[in-house]
């Protein structure tokens, strides 16, 4: 899991969401706890007439600290309910008292969509197996 220090710069959370093809990082500066999270949403945002370099500028005055969070136990539904109510992405995950881990909202419609897909073959096979032989 990829996390950032709140001192470290825009340039360098772009650079790290840029090469791990990723939307959003969970700011820590320990590794556990989470201090904040920054999207591309909050750099585009935060940044939009300024005039400064993102090399400048610090994590910290860009990210949101107002971080919703989830657990390890919470269902795909109350995500989905989640990311659409609050109108956010990325979820961190706290197991324990510390980040375990960052759900996105691809990861979500991602299981969404293979759970339809075994209601399908499940609905397939019964239906094939409901037809007379010939």
């Amino acid at each position: 899991m990829t996390t950032i220090r709140g001192d470290a710069t825009v340039a360098e959370v772009v650079e790290l969401l840029v090469v791990h093809r990723i939307g959003a990082v969970v700011v820590s500066d320990d590794g556990a706890r989470v201090d904040g999270i920054v999207s591309e949403r909050d750099i585009v945002t935060r940044l939009h007439g300024r005039g400064a370099a993102p090399g400048e500028v610090r994590v910290r005055d860009v990210m949101s600290t107002d971080v919703i969070t989830c657990g390890l136990e919470d269902d795909l539904e109350a995500l989905a309910r989640t990311m659409t109510d609050r109108r956010v992405r990325h979820l961190p995950v706290i197991a324990d008292g510390r980040l375990a881990g960052i759900v996105s909202i691809g990861d979500v419609v991602k299981q969404r969509l293979d759970e339809l897909q075994d209601e399908r073959d499940e609905l397939f096979k019964y239906v094939q197996q409901g037809r007379p032989a010939t």
